[in-house]
């Protein structure tokens, strides 16, 4: 229905990039802006018959509104393309609820989980810059992967016992096993980075965005 829109905005000249219902306009300045929205707005409701969302409507820089969850940014000689941060919020929400402990998830179940879910985000917005903003990711995953070993573990002398067995020695191994630090904050400590390495994660079979990333690059 909205390959009229497409017809009109073709012949006033104007810059714009639509998918589906969700479309943006490029003008030169704010007054611009605001003058072709009112426009728009009026041929999508007077001739098309269509229905404008307002709230979801307006007017901004490209590097401040979202378009199929993607931004832009300045780069020297040119524009990049970035994630808009809502998608980044509801990925890490995603991933925060495979590893909680709400469902009693098998490691192999969260691992496919994860696989599944970092595979399909990845894909998804493979042609955005986010070399920096994976590795970010990937740290707080690996934390959150070593907090679920850790909840797993319960008891204190089953703490020790599976740190001993990952190399810490006998006395920091009891000391942290009896630790009252909660959860999170010892999934960022010295101790368990060193019993679950990253590359003890990698061999269990936890994927990284990272890695991901770069086969589909």
């Amino acid at each position: 229905m909205l390959n009229e829109l497409d017809k009109e905005l073709t012949k006033r000249g104007l810059k714009f990039c639509r998918y589906a219902d969700d479309a943006n306009i490029y003008v030169k300045s704010r007054k611009a802006a605001e003058r072709v929205m009112a426009s728009v707005t009026r041929f999508i409701e007077g001739e098309l018959k269509l229905k404008v969302n307002k709230q979801k409507s307006a007017v901004g820089r490209p590097w401040r509104l979202k378009f199929l969850g993607f931004t832009f940014y300045h780069i020297k000689g040119g524009v990049g393309i970035r994630v808009h941060p809502k998608p980044v919020k509801k990925l890490k929400e995603k991933l925060k609820e495979i590893t909680g402990r709400s469902k009693a998830r098998s490691v192999d179940e969260i691992i496919k989980k994860l696989k599944q879910s970092i595979t399909g985000w990845v894909n998804y917005f493979k042609i955005a810059d986010m070399g920096k903003l994976l590795n970010k990711l990937d740290e707080w995953l690996r934390r959150r992967i070593r907090m679920c070993y850790w909840k797993r573990w319960k008891k204190t002398k089953t703490k020790h016992n599976n740190l001993v067995k990952l190399g810490i020695d006998n006395s920091k191994a009891w000391e942290y096993a009896n630790t009252r630090k909660g959860y999170w904050r010892i999934s960022n400590s010295p101790i368990l980075s060193r019993a679950l390495t990253n590359e003890r994660l990698k061999k269990k079979g936890f994927p990284t965005l990272t890695e991901m990333y770069l086969k589909v690059r």
